[in-house]
């Protein structure tokens, strides 16, 4: 893909602030870059229950989003394409819908065809927005730590510049 310079430097950059150092500690409860996630249960659309430890060994994103999201539905096109591409690689979006408003049936227009999951409900404490925007994204490694969180919506070029270096990381051993 061809990307703007400025752009690529610019995810580089953020890619070298977000490096998380070796044996990360717990987090305490909040997700933290550079700290290992706070455990969590989402139940999907299709009422499947998916936990961290489930998604342990793969590149995780926590999207939070909303239906009156402008930036949000932007967004969720170009991280669905990432996801058709690489979840082959080992690479997992869940999108979560913050907002009560609209009934769960309702979302299933939102995301009828994409790749990545649904997730209607989120038990576990540390996730959410930030700063009460939206989207919100965390972006969780192969060995479980919070890389990068991120207030705002992304664009491709600083989407890849992210998650590419983590899909090259081996998983953790077992």
């Amino acid at each position: 893909m061809m990307f703007n310079r400025m752009a690529l430097a610019t995810g580089l950059a953020a890619l070298a602030m977000i490096a998380a150092p070796l044996g990360a500690e717990p987090s305490g409860g909040r997700a933290k870059v550079g700290r290992a996630a706070p455990p969590f249960t989402l139940t999907t659309f299709a009422k499947e229950k998916v936990t961290l430890d489930n998604l342990r060994g793969k590149v995780v994103v926590l999207n939070f989003w909303a239906t009156w999201c402008g930036p949000c539905r932007a967004e969720m096109p170009m991280m669905d394409r990432f996801h058709r591409v690489h979840r082959k690689d080992g690479f997992e979006i869940f999108a979560i819908a913050t907002e009560d408003s609209v009934p769960t049936y309702l979302l299933r227009r939102y995301l009828k065809d994409a790749s990545m999951r649904l997730a209607t409900k989120m038990a576990g404490k540390g996730y959410g927005t930030i700063g009460n925007s939206v989207p919100t994204s965390y972006v969780i490694d192969r060995a479980g730590v919070v890389r990068y969180a991120k207030a705002g919506a992304f664009d491709e070029a600083e989407f890849e510049a992210i998650i590419l270096p983590l899909l090259k990381e081996a998983p953790p051993a077992v």
